[in-house]
């Protein structure tokens, strides 16, 4: 599944170079290509790989909580102890995310349209060097999760696969996509993907080692 980034999200990948947020033409060509083909491939290609990266956003090792406390009260203008969508859209790890009004709805636990320190901390400790594997998976899963019921629709793997592409991708084409990796994800034939078959399909995957952002 689609995954973060300033100016450009830094992600981090020992074995390559900090990539652009954006999806590549590369990328554009290789869904339309395994779309195509269908089959796993165009499974994968839209849950993982560079597209899961782009729903990282801010990691932080969890022994820098003080610096992050110094970061929010810089991003908190008005001092109010919360951010404003403003604010929060203020990080440069975000301003070229196209997911990031998505980042801020979960972020945003409580559902009050800002974002307080606990929450900051607590949406940016998923993302440490030291974060656990699990909980990067829920991370992106919750991406596509947009009703928060515990799966991901064919309608909402859609909406989230098009903020990322944007006209770069017919609709008919993406559509094409997205009914691929419900039917190849979709092991129990509900018409939907679990947090378990998300887990199939990008837990084997190093796709956790990759949602790190230096903040």
């Amino acid at each position: 599944m689609p995954v973060a980034y300033c100016d450009r999200v830094i992600v981090k990948d020992h074995n390559k170079k900090n990539k652009d947020p954006r999806v590549s033409h590369r990328e554009r060509l290789d869904l339309q290509t395994t779309a195509a083909r269908g089959g796993g491939g165009c499974c994968r290609s839209a849950l993982s790989c560079g597209y899961v990266e782009r729903v990282c956003v801010c990691p932080v090792d969890a022994d820098e909580i003080r610096r992050l406390g110094k970061r929010f009260r810089k991003l908190d203008l008005d001092n109010s102890g919360a951010l404003s969508i403003d604010e929060f859209m203020s990080l440069p790890e975000l301003q070229q995310n196209p997911l990031v009004q998505r980042v801020i709805d979960i972020f945003d636990a409580d559902g009050n349209g800002e974002v307080d320190f606990k929450e900051f901390i607590q949406g940016v400790s998923q993302f440490s060097v030291k974060g656990d594997k699990l909980s990067k998976l829920r991370f992106a899963f919750r991406i596509y999760d947009m009703d928060n019921d515990g799966f991901i629709s064919n309608g909402e793997l859609f909406q989230v696969l098009k903020m990322m592409v944007g006209n770069n991708l017919k609709d008919t084409q993406l559509q094409q996509i997205v009914d691929k990796t419900i039917l190849f994800a979709d092991k129990d034939e509900d018409g939907k993907i679990s947090f378990e078959e998300f887990c199939n399909v990008v837990g084997n995957t190093d796709i956790h080692k990759k949602m790190v952002v230096d903040v």
